[in-house]
């Protein structure tokens, strides 16, 4: 009897030891939920941060779109002024450089009218030199130079050929004649017509003789 009591005495004490287990082992899952279970005002927290981090990088990504576009078009804006500029410039020079040529060929062509008129200024000089009229010969010498003055202020320059070398860029020569000076061969002996340039092209060819 004794020994029987004592084996339930035994079994009551390890049920209880067991129910103990139970309980701390079920409290113990209990403490864990409660740990691992995150608040939901939390949760939408984190959503709304990772939201506003999301529309953050759009909106950055966005701004950086326009400001490379707007640099894309600013650089094309300015391609298309300088190149207008240039353009303006060209035509400008060019305009201006026409004007000029209009008013030389313009001026050209009544200074070449006027050429036939210093000739004859110059052999009416040489006349009245060998005629001794010295009176006539002063009145006609001042007009003379009043006509060469008027004519080079506007950029009229006679050739100088007498005893220069023979140029056909220059001259135009009508005869060549045998020389006893080596030295003159290739030169310019004689001028039959004298040759000018206006503003510095050949208006008319100085028309010489050249010594052969």
């Amino acid at each position: 009897m004794t020994k029987e009591k004592d084996f339930d005495i035994q079994d009551d004490n390890n049920i209880e030891d067991i129910k103990t287990d139970v309980e701390s082992t079920k409290e113990e899952g209990q403490t864990a939920e409660e740990t691992t279970v995150v608040p939901e005002d939390k949760v939408e927290k984190n959503d709304n941060n990772t939201d506003k981090k999301s529309k953050k990088l759009r909106n950055r990504h966005a701004s950086e779109k326009i400001i490379e576009e707007l640099k894309e078009k600013n650089d094309e804006l300015n391609d298309k002024y300088l190149r207008l500029f240039s353009e303006f410039d060209n035509y400008r020079k060019r305009t201006a450089k026409e004007k000029i040529d209009m008013l030389a060929v313009a001026s050209s062509g009544v200074i070449k009218e006027l050429l036939p008129v210093l000739d004859d200024f110059e052999r009416a000089i040489q006349n009245m030199e060998k005629n001794g009229n010295e009176a006539d010969l002063q009145g006609v010498t001042l007009i003379q130079n009043k006509l060469k003055t008027a004519l080079r202020n506007k950029g009229l320059e006679e050739i100088e050929a007498m005893g220069a070398d023979f140029n056909t860029d220059e001259h135009e020569a009508l005869t060549t004649i045998p020389v006893p000076d080596k030295a003159q061969k290739g030169k310019v002996v004689d001028v039959i017509q004298k040759g000018y340039r206006l503003n510095g092209q050949v208006l008319r060819f100085a028309r010489v003789v050249v010594g052969n």
